[in-house]
């Protein structure tokens, strides 16, 4: 185990030393942290309704690959974010 001595250092100085070591790891983890939040599942009339179609349109996308689906037993649901990506900015 190596030791370590600290020559004309105060039990003060060593102890703010440590606290702005610490401060500065958290600035740098609070800039870097990513929540992490549950998935929303939606259903197919929850996402027509949050996209102003009709569920068949839901259906077609679904079917054509623009939108992914999960199933549960035999309910279908769509993550709101997955449908948040699929929703593409325009450049005209």
């Amino acid at each position: 185990m190596e030791q370590v001595q600290f020559i004309q250092v105060t039990p003060e100085q060593l102890q703010n030393a440590i606290i702005q070591g610490v401060k500065l790891h958290l600035e740098d983890l609070k800039k870097h942290f990513q929540p992490k939040t549950p998935n929303e599942y939606l259903s197919r009339q929850d996402v027509a309704e949050m996209l102003s179609v009709d569920v068949s349109t839901i259906h077609n996308w679904k079917s054509k690959g623009i939108l992914k689906a999960h199933q549960i037993g035999g309910r279908v649901f769509y993550k709101r974010a997955d449908i948040e990506n699929a929703i593409v900015e325009l450049k005209n």
